[in-house]
């Protein structure tokens, strides 16, 4: 015979008189600690950059780079506002650096990617090599290396101004949410503004950007890919040439994921970068996955059409647009003109721990 359950109140005074022991219950959480599905907290958002970028040259009128270090927005997750974080694990940001400007040069343990958003002439530097920044190109950062960004352009141009002296923005990736999580988070001020350049522009793509390595030395940044600078010219032609010779998926139109060429898997240890072309007419069918992801429109508009537990959320976004897609909620594109996107997301982490799910609807 089963004892008979204790009153309520028996219950609140063994939870109340154990609590100085800092002892909780389980049995009182245990279905929000494994729930039968993930339940992110973050919610789907997404960033115009026509209303974001009046606030980035805003900024640059009130603090320098080097004043801020970094000038840089970040992008919050509504549900995470004060939490420095898009999703969870991720952070994201967008960076100016006007012309005649540096960011001086530090280090942490911190991997961040940088996505080339507006304008050409600045430069980031890593480990003594420089490389020009253009749109749509993916730069790597790796975890405890010096790097700085700088601008070289003349000054302010006017109407009819050279193109290298505009204004030139980027989104920031990074991971620190997770290094958070681990209270791993170191950095390290140089005492130089800008790092000595040691390589020339270029030498790090010579070296391991053809399907080649060199025999010795062949892995300087440990599991971070040896190229820092992934261009928009070569990523945008390998879509092309995805486009020309196979099927249309119906989920993700044509996309490759950016990899490390000495290992074939991903470029960094914690966040995995992809490229994606939807044609004309594109009407996609909806998927979810385990890590959330983080969008930035390159070219072309379209319709993002989101299931979250708040009910169902329609995106239209342009070029340079922002959006976040939080864990296991369905996302479903659409694209009557065509357009490229770049999103990235911890999936290599998820991987690691064997833990990342995907599942494509019907």
């Amino acid at each position: 015979m089963n004892a008979p359950h204790p009153a309520p109140a028996a219950r609140q005074t063994l939870y109340r008189e154990m609590s100085p022991l800092h002892l909780t219950p389980l049995w009182e959480v245990l279905h929000a600690l494994v729930p039968p599905q993930p339940a992110s907290p973050c919610v789907p958002a997404l960033w115009k950059y026509r209303d974001v970028r009046p606030f980035l040259m805003r900024a640059g009128e009130l603090i320098t780079a080097e004043e801020a270090v970094r000038r840089v927005l970040i992008l919050e997750n509504p549900a995470l506002r004060g939490q420095s974080a898009i999703t969870q694990s991720l952070y994201a940001g967008l960076q100016l650096i006007l012309p005649g400007e540096v960011a001086p040069a530090h280090r942490h343990t911190q991997s961040a990617l940088r996505f080339v958003v507006e304008g050409t002439g600045a430069y980031t530097a890593v480990d003594g090599e420089r490389t020009t920044m253009h749109p749509g190109d993916f730069i790597i950062t790796p975890s405890w290396t010096w790097h700085d960004h700088g601008h070289p352009g003349r000054g302010p141009a006017g109407a009819h101004g050279n193109e290298a002296d505009q204004p030139v923005v980027w989104l920031d990736g990074l991971d620190i949410p997770m290094l958070r999580f681990f209270d791993a988070g170191f950095a390290e001020n140089s005492p130089e503004k800008s790092q000595r350049v040691t390589r020339p522009e270029g030498a790090s793509q010579a070296r391991y950007g053809h399907t080649m390595a060199p025999v010795r030395g062949d892995a300087p940044y440990g599991a971070t890919s040896p190229i820092f600078n992934y261009p928009y010219a070569r990523s945008r032609e390998a879509l092309h040439q995805l486009e020309r010779t196979t099927p249309l998926d119906a989920w993700d139109g044509w996309k490759l994921r950016y990899v490390n060429p000495l290992t074939g898997g991903a470029p960094m240890p914690t966040m995995q970068p992809f490229l994606q072309r939807l044609p004309a007419g594109f009407d996609g069918r909806a998927w979810r996955q385990t890590d959330g992801a983080v969008y930035s429109v390159v070219e072309g508009a379209g319709t993002a059409y989101i299931e979250s537990p708040q009910g169902p959320l329609r995106f239209e976004f342009e070029a340079r647009d922002h959006f976040v897609v939080p864990s296991w909620q369905a996302l479903r594109l659409q694209s009557e003109s065509g357009c490229v996107l770049f999103s990235f997301t911890d999936r290599p982490v998820q991987q690691a721990l064997g833990i990342h799910r995907e599942e494509r609807l019907a």
